[in-house]
């Protein structure tokens, strides 16, 4: 079975985080991985793209109640109606979770993917400091090979 791993970040991005999901999408793709985001613009579009130019799979948890609100390089498209609730869906859903940049929506992926057991892998995203040791870390990376790599160890280090 491929591995499910979720892109996420901001809906406003620059051209260089952009850039770098888009790198991501295609190395999971390139991989036989399956991509899982939000559906949206920005980060989410971008890895959508990287992926779908390699001809991977792209799956799209949108917010609305619309399966078309999504981006245009998605595969399917799930129309949850949940708003950002459904990050508990994407959470849920993946084995591993890349983070680029990102805002207050990207932090609460973050966290509930952790909570929920799935590895995460920042790249140029959120530097979180914990008051104290817990399980998981998110793990840094600086480049898009690098972080989808990461995120094939991490994950093989999980029971999926």
């Amino acid at each position: 079975m491929p591995l499910y791993i979720a892109v996420v970040g901001g809906t406003r991005v620059g051209s260089g985080a952009a850039l770098l999901a888009e790198e991501v999408g295609a190395e999971i793709a390139g991989r036989g991985g399956i991509l899982v985001c939000g559906g949206g613009q920005g980060v989410m579009e971008a890895a959508s793209k990287g992926a779908r130019d390699r001809g991977g799979t792209v799956l799209g948890i949108l917010p609305g109640n619309d399966r078309s609100g999504g981006n245009p390089y998605l595969s399917l498209a799930v129309a949850t109606g949940l708003g950002d609730a459904r990050n508990a869906i994407i959470a849920r859903t993946v084995d591993v979770m890349i983070a680029v940049g990102g805002g207050y929506g990207t932090l609460s992926e973050i966290a509930l993917a952790l909570k929920m057991g799935a590895p995460v892998i920042g790249l140029k995203s959120w530097k979180v400091e914990a008051p104290e040791r817990l399980e998981r870390q998110i793990i840094y990376c600086s480049t898009a090979a690098a972080a989808v790599e990461a995120a094939w160890r991490a994950a093989a280090g999980r029971s999926v």
